[in-house]
């Protein structure tokens, strides 16, 4: 370029041109406005995610925090206040310990122990999954191609949290849709390098990311160490297979990318489980092992309504919805279809030279959703597959809007995408905030597990309530610091037992607190809370 550029300059001199611009000058130009529109992208790109994060804490404003949300704040309390390896922690079958802990310590330490702190983190958690989603949505396409793939992403994305439900899985509840973030970025990673010469140090930084998100929720087995590594597998053979004609180790050694990432993706599993007991040894948190259930086969063919909850993460659930809501939630029926025409698509080019990134999703969203169908997660609800969201609306976008050069060119594309939704914003009192308030003369007592941590956070720390085990009266090793049920350090003298609904009035079994701890001497009754407090130490007198 720069013999021909040498070489046209003296002729546009001879030309007589009164001011000219050297090549050098055009170029510093070219860049200049290359330059230029980055940055204008970039500042688009940052409204945007303003504008979505302060519209997601309002959307979880309208969903109270629980005691689940309000106990990994705790643990981020903790950590921040120098027990970095959570010692005496038990957490749940999700530790999170990596992921939203750390989070949640970091804005603590801005925005203190309260309430607002946990909707913050729910509202950031789901910003950053779109904007991944956006991006991945995007991939190395540019113009208009990448404009309508942006904006399909973003649109699944915003109209996806349904009041309710939906609002609880997606922007609420500290679980899988805290997964999703890392995993973007490992799949962001590996779409990026998909499409230039393989380098190295890739399957190293995958097996790194896939270890460090691994050790804090083990579903990244099922949606992404067990999708890369089968992607991983089938291209190696493909790629093995291709080039018979030649001599066996120059195909292996010519496929040692595709066996690296699925290499990769085995040795995350290795790595994270040296990783838990390293922790252990060091005196770290106790991790509630995973128990999986598998509904049999003769009742699974024909159970279907857990499906139904997959509806719920596109705000497409109209069941029990009339007027204007029933019109808007079957409008997002559109969402649910263009996700499951991208992964059929995906289905039918999965050996036809398809990105990485798009057999991964595919593959991740199918082991998702039928591990829920089968298994007793599907009681559980639909953050079980929240995972599913991002990971859908990306693929949609990527199989549905293809560039020029694309395997997925000369296959027709469903019309229509989600063009807008109603967002009711809005939000209640949480009753744990009243009880809270009536509670702080007493100070540390015990409580149900959904009216203990909720409501010490709603104090502000200034009341401490722990929880029981459901139906007894032991401490309840949940999401909880064994540290808060030890008589020499603390002192308990009231239970709070909820008479609202038959479940919560059984939680904690009046009589059996009475036999251990006698008759309270004082009873107190606020909405549907009793409060029974003692003059006596309740950490000696119930049962360990």
């Amino acid at each position: 370029m720069r013999r021909a550029a040498s070489r046209g300059a003296p002729a546009a001199a001879d030309a007589g041109a009164g001011a000219q611009t050297t090549p050098g000058e055009a170029g510093q130009r070219s860049t200049g406005r290359w330059t230029w529109r980055r940055w204008r992208a970039a500042a688009a790109f940052a409204v945007a995610a303003a504008a979505l994060f302060c519209v997601y804490l309002r959307l979880s404003g309208t969903s109270p925090m629980n005691s689940d949300s309000a106990n990994v704040l705790l643990m981020g309390w903790d950590m921040l206040h120098g027990n970095l390896l959570l010692h005496g922690w038990y957490t749940a079958d999700v530790s999170v310990y990596t992921t939203e802990v750390p989070q949640y310590a970091l804005l603590a330490s801005f925005l203190g122990l309260h309430p607002e702190t946990a909707h913050v983190a729910a509202a950031m958690t789901y910003t950053l999954a779109t904007l991944l989603a956006v991006l991945l949505a995007k991939g190395g396409t540019s113009g208009r191609t990448a404009l309508v793939r942006m904006v399909m992403t973003g649109g699944m994305m915003v109209v996806a949290p349904q009041l309710g439900a939906s609002v609880y899985a997606l922007d609420m509840i500290v679980d899988h849709i805290g997964t999703s973030v890392p995993l973007l970025v490992i799949w962001l990673l590996l779409d990026r390098f998909d499409r230039s010469p393989p380098r190295y140090w890739v399957p190293v930084l995958t097996t790194l990311l896939l270890t460090w998100v691994l050790i804090a929720d083990p579903i990244v087995l099922v949606v992404g160490v067990a999708p890369l590594a089968l992607v991983g597998g089938i291209r190696f053979i493909q790629g093995v297979w291709a080039g018979r004609g030649t001599r066996w180790t120059q195909r292996v050694r010519a496929q040692w990318y595709p066996l690296s990432l699925a290499c990769a993706a085995a040795a995350s599993v290795l790595w994270a489980r040296l990783a838990e007991r390293l922790l252990t040894a060091r005196g770290g948190f106790t991790v509630n092992p995973v128990v999986v259930t598998f509904t049999p086969w003769h009742e699974w063919r024909t159970y279907f309504p857990p499906l139904w909850k997959v509806l719920q993460l596109y705000g497409a659930d109209y069941r029990g919805l009339t007027g204007a809501a029933f019109a808007f939630a079957v409008l997002h029926l559109v969402s649910v279809a263009l996700a499951g025409w991208a992964v059929l698509r995906v289905a039918r080019r999965f050996f036809g030279g398809i990105p990485l990134a798009d057999q991964v999703l595919a593959v991740a969203i199918v082991l998702n959703v039928v591990l829920y169908a089968v298994s007793d997660a599907s009681t559980q609800g639909a953050h079980e597959i929240a995972i599913v969201a991002p990971f859908a609306a990306a693929l949609a976008a990527r199989t549905l809007i293809p560039q020029a050069r694309s395997a997925y060119r000369g296959e027709r594309n469903p019309a229509g995408s989600v063009a807008a939704s109603r967002l009711r914003l809005g939000g209640y009192a949480s009753a744990a905030l009243v009880l809270a308030g009536y509670l702080g003369s007493l100070g540390y007592g015990l409580a149900g597990y959904w009216q203990a941590s909720s409501v010490t956070v709603d104090s502000g720390g200034r009341v401490a309530v722990r929880a029981l085990a459901p139906y007894s009266t032991q401490p309840y090793l949940w999401l909880a610091n064994r540290s808060w049920y030890d008589p020499a350090s603390h002192w308990a003298n009231f239970i709070v037992i909820d008479t609202q609904t038959r479940r919560f009035a059984t939680w904690v079994p009046r009589a059996t607190i009475e036999k251990y701890a006698g008759a309270p001497a004082r009873t107190y009754r606020t909405g549907p809370y009793i409060i029974m407090v003692w003059d006596e130490n309740l950490l000696r007198s119930l049962p360990p």
